[in-house]
């Protein structure tokens, strides 16, 4: 593609800057409804879905429903991926939308384990796919939207805002759920009070679904329109022309998804069960490492605009793995300032991958099959790493009596390996807009 038609892709349409905003507000109310389940899943489900069981062997079975909800995001990273590659970004962004917001808001109405017998925790089940299934779809179709509004040498940041949706909606949820908890009592919060975060997520839809309807389609997806490009079968041209980018994205994103939900879930249940500390200890180390984050990411970002994606992206991957053992030291402390500057640390080596990460996925994929690819590899990675890493980290503390060096051992493993596959891929920052094109990485 010329520099012409690749200037005209970013200055056309929307104000990048609009676009960013618009997705970073969708992409936090969708976040919101995905991470209010987990820390739901961390505290309370057990004793509501499932309170015959021993308090770990409960905490494993609620975080077992939390994980389910990883298993249905590839099957719908693949099917809003395919119909996202050839009806456009903008449509699936607003299913996946209603259908996120339509599960959560149901969460808050189920019967509990005492009304409705196994059916309490069946239903539970079945929304959290729903959820899964919204959410694997959700991310390709944001991130996208951002970085091919954006301008060429800018893309790094521009996508980086819907990133900072994560963070955003995670800290939305978990403030929702320490001001509830405040305000009510541990009893009155675990009669009534936990389905008023959920039911809170209907509003939020509707705000999020009034912003996306107001965004345009993505001026490279209009490109392969009007070219005659649109692929019929995009997934199985990606398999049969990308598939090795599709390995790198999901080995590059391991290490990112595997700490963060062991820095944001696994950490409530560690600090609750086994260092005895109360809940709300935990939590706000995450709403401050949160709060951080939403500065962090894009100046991440940003940075991988002026030196890489790669090499940001590698200089976090190394940096998590030097730190997991050291973060499980300052926990053990038991020791509030000690416990938040772990958090703290742990999630700007986080930010380091996850900030150049949309840039990076949507580069390594041609615009044909974008949002595919970028899809497949995120929430392939996701369901290995993201959906299991809370489960087996608790199954190890089991196993280890309560000690922790399993799980730091687990993550630098996982650590390892996106810093092997970082190694072996490919620089992006500098390439075409509209991506490779086959997998020689040639138009």
């Amino acid at each position: 593609m010329s520099s012409t038609v690749t200037t005209s892709v970013a200055t056309r349409g929307m104000s990048p800057r609009k676009v960013a905003v618009a997705s970073f507000i969708g992409t936090a109310i969708e976040w919101y409804d995905f991470y209010l389940y987990g820390t739901a899943a961390a505290l309370v489900f057990s004793k509501l879905f499932f309170p015959s069981f021993s308090p770990l062997a409960g905490t494993l079975l609620a975080l077992s429903t939390y994980t389910v909800g990883f298993v249905a995001r590839p099957l719908g990273g693949i099917i809003m991926g395919h119909f996202g590659d050839r009806l456009g970004r903008k449509s699936m962004l607003v299913l996946s939308l209603l259908m996120m917001g339509i599960a959560t808001a149901l969460i808050g109405v189920l019967p509990t384990f005492a009304v409705a017998g196994i059916w309490a925790p069946v239903l539970l089940v079945v929304l959290r796919v729903v959820q899964g299934f919204g959410v694997g779809g959700e991310w390709g179709g944001a991130v996208l939207m951002a970085v091919e509004h954006a301008p060429p040498r800018s893309k790094g940041f521009f996508g980086a805002w819907p990133q900072v949706g994560v963070p955003a909606g995670l800290l939305l949820a978990n403030s929702v759920f320490m001001v509830m908890t405040s305000a009510l009592g541990e009893e009155a919060f675990l009669q009534w009070g936990w389905r008023i975060p959920f039911l809170l997520s209907a509003v939020l839809v509707l705000v999020g679904l009034f912003i996306r309807l107001q965004v345009e389609e993505s001026p490279t997806f209009q490109d392969v329109v009007n070219s005659g490009e649109v692929d019929r079968h995009p997934f199985v041209t990606l398999l049969r022309t990308q598939w090795r980018s599709v390995l790198l994205a999901a080995g590059i994103k391991l290490s990112q998804n595997s700490i963060f939900y062991i820095f944001t879930v696994f950490v409530l249940t560690y600090a609750t069960t086994v260092l005895g500390l109360d809940q709300s200890v935990a939590l706000t180390g995450v709403l401050i490492s949160s709060a951080l984050s939403l500065f962090s990411l894009l100046f991440f970002g940003w940075l991988s605009d002026r030196y890489g994606r790669r090499r940001v992206y590698l200089a976090g991957a190394v940096l998590s793995a030097l730190f997991t053992f050291p973060y499980f030291w300052m926990l053990d402390t038991r020791s509030a300032m000690m416990i938040w500057l772990a958090m703290v640390i742990g999630m700007v080596a986080h930010d380091m991958m996850y900030g150049p990460q949309a840039a990076y996925f949507s580069e390594l994929f041609d615009a044909r099959v974008r949002y595919s690819g970028a899809s497949l590899g995120y929430q392939v990675s996701s369901l290995i790493a993201g959906g299991l890493s809370p489960l087996i980290a608790v199954a190890l503390l089991g196993v280890a009596g309560n000690h922790h060096w399993p799980i730091a051992a687990y993550m630098v493993v996982v650590g390892v390996i996106s810093i092997v596959t970082l190694a072996v891929g490919p620089e992006t920052h500098r390439g075409d807009s509209r991506g490779p094109r086959g997998v020689d990485g040639t138009r």
